[in-house]
């Protein structure tokens, strides 16, 4: 999430509409799972895989456009926004900023699955 903020508000990278899509997925999972921590709800992990899944989705979409394996649909670029198949950064050959994001969508995902299978069995008093 930070990386998200950093981008856009330090590396003055002017997010695109999919990458908007995907801060509105990622961003209240924060506020979620503070909540969560705070009143000991383990109830939240099916909201969160929700979001992810959606999230992963968008993102793994928006990296198919950024490598060229989805053509980019002609569409009207609206206010400030930028192409979404705009490349802002590539590390390693592959690692973008939806590959970033649908890095941790993956990650939310997989740590809600293990959370909702960790059973906490009450002790016995003898």
């Amino acid at each position: 999430m930070s990386g998200s903020l950093f981008y856009s508000e330090v590396a003055g990278f002017t997010p695109c509409v999919l990458c908007w899509y995907q801060r509105i997925l990622m961003y209240p999972q924060a506020i979620l799972l503070a909540v969560a921590l705070w009143k000991g709800d383990r109830r939240i992990n099916d909201y969160l895989i929700v979001l992810s899944a959606i999230g992963a989705l968008i993102a793994t979409y928006h990296y198919f456009l950024q490598i060229g394996v989805l053509p980019e649909l002609p569409c009207s670029v609206t206010g400030f926004s930028v192409s979404c198949s705009q490349v802002f950064i590539m590390n390693l050959g592959y690692i973008t900023i939806p590959m970033m994001a649908l890095t941790v969508f993956l990650l939310l995902i997989l740590l809600a699955l293990i959370n909702k299978k960790i059973r906490v069995e009450p002790k016995l008093k003898v």
